[in-house]
């Protein structure tokens, strides 16, 4: 008997699905035409691709659906931050080893910082590490 993987077990979106849940994310419940009136102008995508890609996402656990006249509504069931967190345990577990540090030194080597947010980093390491 075949079962739904829990949004847990649930493996990182693929980019066009990501793609559209960040529309869901930012719109809150949506139709596929309104996914489509969101898109940019340049993203090209058929009213069936979207479906279709929503009817994933649904399978996957990420949105649900409701009946709404001839077609449905999608919204999230994963938050934004849930899926965020997912994903960085995803990452920390594949590229790092499962080694969190490797991660944080990685992302100050390779990403620009801004004093301010280097001192935002520094105040939520303090947190996390029982000092203020």
């Amino acid at each position: 008997m075949s079962r739904s993987p829990s949004v847990e077990e649930s493996r990182p979106l693929t980019p066009v699905e990501l793609e559209l849940m960040q529309l869901v994310w930012k719109l809150g419940e949506v139709s596929v035409a309104d996914v489509l009136a969101a898109l940019p102008a340049e993203r090209k995508l058929a009213y069936t691709s979207v479906s279709t890609v929503l009817r994933i996402l649904e399978q996957k656990g990420v949105v649900h659906s409701r009946k709404e006249g001839r077609g449905h509504l999608y919204s999230a069931r994963l938050s934004r931050e849930a899926y965020e967190a997912q994903s960085v345990r995803h990452l920390v577990a594949t590229v790092f080893d499962g080694t969190p540090s490797s991660l944080v030194a990685r992302l100050v080597e390779a990403v620009p910082l801004s004093a301010e947010e280097v001192e935002q980093i520094r105040k939520l390491l303090g947190r996390k590490g029982g000092r203020g």
